[in-house]
Parts: C-alpha cells; structure tokens; sequence
C-alpha cells in the first residue's frame, strides 16, 4: 500500500495481503420460493449490457494503484511518480462523500441509461444509494445497480408488488454529499404478506423474511432503515393522553393555539435478516403549536407533512438516511442514529436540527435563544459544545487537520475549531453566516451571503482567494473534489437554472464553466416531469465518477 507523502516527498510502499475475488463467483438472488439464484442483468438490445459477475468494491481504483506502483518501480520516473501521488490520492479520497476522479477538465455525456428512478413524494430524495461501488435505485419492481464507469447493468434484483428501498441516499436538499453504504433493504409485497430482503454491493440478497401483521399492529408499520434494519414506529400510550388545548382549525383551514399533551412515539430497530430486536427509543411528547399537527404518515419515506385544515395530534413522519433518522410530527422532533442515540439536546419542533458531517459525525445547530452547537462523534458522544453555529465542510479530501468553521454570537468573527473544540484562529466575519463549501488541502473553500466564494488558509483563516459566485448562480446546491480543484453545482434561485463551474481550490483560478447554452441543453435532456411539475436533477460520485440522476434516467459524466 502506498502511503501518500507531502509533495516533493520521497514515495513509500507497505506491502500488504489480501484476497483476491473469486471471478467465478456470481451475486446470488433469492427467489419468489426463498431459493438461492443469480442476478443476470436486464434483458435489452443490446447483449453486452452488465458484467455477470460481482465487483469486489473500490476495486477498480486499487487496481489503478497496483498498475501505477509498478510502473513507478520499474520505470523510476517522475512521470510514473506523479502518476502514483494521483492514484494514492484517488485511494485516499474513496471514503469521503463529493470525491471524483477529475474535476479539472469540462465534463461531457460519457453513457445514458433510460428508466425510472423511485422518488420519494415531493421529491424530498431519490431512491437510489451509493452502495458499495455501484449506483443502487429502485426501478419499477425491481432493484438495478450501475456500473459508474459504463452505465452497463451490474446486476438486478426483482422484487414483489409495492416495492420500497432504502435507505433514501441521495437528495438535491442535504447539505453533504452521498456517502457509500454496505446494504440496502427492500420490502416488497402485500402488507398481509410484506417480505423484507437485504442487497449487498455484489449483488448478493439476502432469502425473503416475511413480516409478521402482528408486528405492525404492535410496533407499527416496516420502513427500510440504515445498516441491514427495518424500522418501526407507532404512538404509545393511551388516546386519553392527548389534550388539544386551545389549539383548533376554522372552517375556512385556519389553524392555532397550542397541543397541550399528547402521546409519545416509539422508534423500534430490528435486524431485517432474523428480526430480532436491536435498539428502541422513546421520543416523548412536547406541547405544540397546531402547525406541527398537520398530516403525516410514517409509511411516506418522504417525511413530508401534508396541510388539510385539520389537526392531527397522533400524526407523525420521519426521513430516513444511511446515517440519521429524523422524526418530526405532532409534539415530537428528533434525530436518531443507526446505533439509536438519540442526539437531540432539545425535543421542541423548532429549536434546532441535526446534520450529518462529510468527515464523520453529527452537529446539533439550536436556535432556541443564542445560537450554539453540540458535536457529536459518529456513536453519539458529545464531543463539544460551541457558541454560535459551527460546521464542518460539505467536501473533503482528507488533507489537513478537520476543521469546523463558524461564526461568533456577534456574527463579527469568523472562528476556526479543531475536532475536538479547541479554538484555532479567528479573522473577521463578512456575513453573519457562513458556509464550509469543502476542505481541500490546506484550504477551506467558504462562502457568505453577498461575499462570493472565498479560499481561506486552513491553518490561519488568511484569505488566499475570491471568486464572485454571481458569476456562476446564486448558491451552490453540490460540491464535489479531486483533492485539487473544487467542482460547484451552482442555481440561480430567480431562473432555477443551474450550471457547473470548477475553481483551483489553492489559487481560486476558474478552470471551466459551462456556458448557458450548455447547462440548458444538460438539464433539459435530465430533467424529468411528473404531472407538468419539474423535477430537479441531483449529482452524486460513485467510486470517483460523478453521476447525474434524474427521475427518468441516469447519466455519466466525464
């Protein structure tokens, strides 16, 4: 293995072992009769589409590594050298979320793939995840994976009636890049009959476990979860709990006053291979304005709630990440990891929210009073507590200290934090919030309302670089990296339009930008529509290629 040195630096190899995959293994998929099968890629014209055998994940960039390694010890080039400096950096890089091979050249259409791609209701998130090396989606009733580098079938599992996967990977409203999971979860079926299977990257599922109806009616109905779980959810308690206040709804829908009590919710895990019990956890009511009673339902992965003109005290949904679970309904609001910690310091809808960071773990933002942060580790430890609104960057390359920027209580300061909380440095602040667009080397790309985009030094927050974002759009929906340059999918909030343009993340220097024509001609050969609505489309890298997904298809970039 070889571990990356500073530039200039003399290259140093460790020589490690490992497995090698067997090519004449097959992904196996169980059938209709909980048999064992193997996945064949779609039927289509083409008779070459998908490889028929599993991929081992990453295993193409560590291929690029060991070819590199070799010729650099054979050759002794310098050529040779700079080329294992890119693949070690490749290496490094495949852990974080936004990393892509090369960002610094324009990106065109390298493969189309036409379909359906399961959306979550009012497009809150795609259902597709970055699993393992591959880009995972529902499609119809089935479950394809892409080759990121082709856009060949990697392999399709064919699930029941009424399908649903998860957990929702990818959504153009969070604020980090899709990280890789190592499972997925689909329930299929029924809900007399609900099955539950798990996917892994190669393609192997798990035999089809049926639901118990019981466990519905006791713990609420199955959802797919993080990490190989389903979970549950359901209101405890008796209906006497509840007690609506002065809280009511006019009959022309006006709604307000204040739920005075209600019932709790109970969130339940369980493994989705042998259904055993992991975690549960006790959201317990809080007093609510009527604006929090509106209609929800656990079952809708999309978490959204629904305004009818009619209080809801029981009503309840949560989104679903490969890292989170967020509940929000009626009287409860909160955040909950796969290992069910909840990390909510407050429960009151409104007071704060949770996100999940690029480089690992979670910040708690409150906004009940003088804004502050509580950071947690990736179990749910509190790590620190800060004044202010602290976060850590939305890409990364693994390069340089973790660093958490954010804004004093004043809003005049701009404050630097190490891991751990320990203040760094201090410089001041051109707007009252920023936002930590990536770190890539020993630069913080930020940006500020009215302040464009700036390169800041990671060790002294001194400003290397600006770059007038209005330029390019208004505000950046996604930040990818090749641990050089800084690749911006940027909208113009006025016209919706959208565009790509890369900087130098050391000089600040644009390396492209796509012309409006051909950011037009991009997102009308994306985008789809559902009932004349238009649907955004939403990039994501997969194993270093930066895909573009849409609701009616797939496309590779490079």
């Amino acid at each position: 293995m070889l571990r990356d040195p500073d530039e200039g630096s003399a290259l140093v190899f460790d020589l490690v072992e490992h497995d090698e995959p067997d090519p004449d293994r097959s992904p196996a998929v169980p059938g209709v009769d909980g048999t064992v099968q193997v996945a064949a890629p779609v039927a289509s014209d083409d008779a070459d589409r998908g490889p028929d055998a599993p991929r081992e994940a990453g295993a193409r960039w560590r291929t690029v590594l060991t070819a590199a390694a070799v010729l650099a010890i054979v050759l002794g080039t310098g050529i040779a050298s700079d080329g294992v400096r890119d693949a070690a950096r490749i290496e490094r890089m495949r852990d974080f979320g936004g990393a892509v091979e090369d960002v610094s050249a324009p990106l065109t259409e390298k493969w189309v793939w036409d379909g359906t791609v399961g959306i979550g209701q009012d497009w809150d998130g795609v259902e597709a995840v970055v699993l393992g090396d591959v880009l995972a989606f529902r499609s119809g009733r089935d479950l394809i994976a892409l080759d990121p580098a082709t856009g060949e079938d990697a392999w399709v599992v064919p699930l029941g009636d009424d399908p649903a996967c998860g957990p929702i990977g990818i959504s153009p409203y969070e604020g980090t890049s899709a990280r890789s999971v190592s499972m997925m979860v689909c329930l299929y079926g029924a809900a007399a009959d609900r099955e539950v299977v798990t996917v892994l990257p190669d393609g192997t599922v798990s035999a089809p476990r049926t639901l118990a109806p019981s466990d519905a009616r006791r713990h609420g109905p199955a959802r797919p979860g993080p990490d190989g779980t389903i979970l549950r959810a359901t209101r405890i308690g008796p209906e006497s709990q509840v007690d609506l206040g002065d809280a009511e709804c006019t009959e022309t829908g006006e709604c307000g006053g204040i739920v005075a009590a209600g019932r709790d919710v109970e969130l339940r895990a369980e493994d989705a291979v042998t259904g055993e019990e992991l975690w549960t956890v006790t959201v317990p009511f809080e007093e609510a304005e009527a604006w929090e009673c509106m209609d929800a339902s656990w079952e809708d992965q999309s978490g959204g709630l629904a305004f009818d003109g009619q209080l809801h005290p029981d009503a309840f949904g949560a989104r679903v990440t490969s890292d989170l679970v967020q509940l929000s309904g009626c009287g409860v609001e909160a955040a909950v990891t796969p290992d069910g910690v909840l990390l909510s310091p407050e429960l009151r809808q409104g007071t704060g929210y949770v996100e999940s960071l690029a480089l690992g773990g979670y910040v708690w933002l409150g906004y009940n009073g003088p804004g502050r942060t509580v950071v947690y580790a990736d179990d749910g430890t509190v790590v620190v507590e800060l004044a202010g609104h602290v976060r850590g960057p939305r890409a990364a390359d693994g390069v340089g200290p973790d660093t958490f920027l954010g804004s004093d209580e004043t809003g005049q300061r701009l404050l630097a934090y190490a891991a751990d909380g320990v203040p760094r440095w201090d410089v001041g602040a051109e707007a009252l919030e920023h936002r930590f667009l990536a770190q890539v080397g020993r630069t913080a790309v930020v940006t500020a309302p009215g302040a464009g985009v700036r390169g800041l030094d990671i060790d002294t927050g001194a400003e290397r670089w600006r770059w007038d974002v209005s330029a390019g759009g208004d505000e950046a929906l996604e930040i990818f990296t090749d641990g050089r340059a800084v690749l911006l999918h940027l909208i113009q909030i006025d016209s919706g339009m959208r565009r790509m343009v890369s900087l130098d993340a050391a000089t600040g220097e644009v390396l492209w930008r796509e012309s409006d024509e051909a950011a037009t001609v991009r997102q009308d050969v994306a985008t789809g529509r559902i009932d004349d609505e238009q649907m955004p489309v939403v990039l994501v890298a997969v194993d270093g290629h930066l895909l573009e997904v849409g609701r009616t298809g797939v496309r590779g970039l490079g």
